[in-house]
């Protein structure tokens, strides 16, 4: 991997947008961090992102990889959500790295979906380098939704991460002919080549780790979260790889919150106590 920031700029909110992310987040967020948008560099492509970190440099602190749901630019992280989902994390003492992926209105490239586009999330590894206060060394990974499919994928990639959290995540795509038109979509609106029904089976089944649960990293900790009314996500996502990695003998817990929709708005406090002291476990 060789990557490198290419420009860096704290994000700046106005008074009514701090009180807003203080009520939402947390009042620790607006006084102990800092959020920076980014652009790096990923296969020759320009890559838009966000780093956030603790306002004390004192010392160094684990490093933790934030997906994004969504796909070209629908669900791109923009300046507020940053601020906060970013700097949340960076309250409880980690340093967050995270991408908006390449193929959409902030960066070069085409979206693919866990195709070419997975570099993005591995070409964060190496900026860890770059900021002082990041241990470059004990590592974390979260994904939410289509973040959940790119956090399975880059754990058959590398060792390096101790603990993962997926949030709704996707472990496989419904190949059927009845859902067709739907991932055709969800896929393939960015490209304009067309692809045979092979090829579209192959893709699919290439991206949904449900069929090779065995090449996730074995000494990753894994987290399963999903709301049991997710009407975007089915839960059976996270059920049916949770039953397969325990099988294989994986360090891996389920947490199904009942009621809760794809977003978990509702069960928010819930869910962030929840994914903390998972990372805080294995990462401190």
């Amino acid at each position: 991997m060789d990557s490198k920031i290419l420009f860096r700029e704290e994000v700046k909110l106005s008074s009514i947008q701090e009180k807003m992310i203080a009520s939402g987040w947390g009042e620790e967020i607006i006084l102990n961090t800092k959020t920076e948008k980014i652009i790096y560099e990923s296969d020759g492509l320009k890559i838009a992102g966000f780093i956030s970190y603790p306002n004390d440099q004192t010392k160094k602190y684990p490093s933790i990889i934030w997906c994004r749901g969504g796909i070209g630019n629908y669900g791109v992280i923009e300046d507020f959500y940053a601020r906060g989902i970013f700097g949340q994390i960076a309250s409880w003492g980690y340093v967050v790295f995270a991408s908006n992926y390449r193929g959409n209105n902030t960066s070069s490239g085409r979206d693919e979906v866990g195709g070419a586009d997975l570099n993005d999330v591995l070409n964060l590894i190496p900026l860890a380098d770059e900021i002082e206060c990041a241990d470059n060394k004990i590592w974390g990974i979260e994904g939410w939704s289509r973040g959940g499919l790119m956090t399975y994928l880059t754990l058959t990639k590398t060792n390096i991460f101790k603990a993962a959290i997926t949030s709704g995540g996707i472990s496989f795509l419904d190949c059927s002919k009845e859902k067709r038109d739907q991932y055709l979509q969800f896929l393939f609106d960015l490209t304009s080549e067309k692809l045979s029904d092979l090829d579209y089976d192959e893709i699919c089944k290439s991206r949904s780790v449900i069929n090779f649960p065995e090449k996730i990293c074995k000494t990753t900790n894994l987290l399963l979260i999903h709301g049991t009314n997710d009407d975007k996500v089915p839960y059976e996502n996270s059920v049916e790889l949770a039953k397969k990695l325990k099988e294989l003998n994986y360090n891996c817990e389920l947490k199904l919150i009942e009621g809760g929709d794809h977003f978990l708005k509702e069960q928010r406090d819930e869910v962030s106590k929840v994914r903390k002291d998972w990372f805080d476990r294995f990462l401190k």
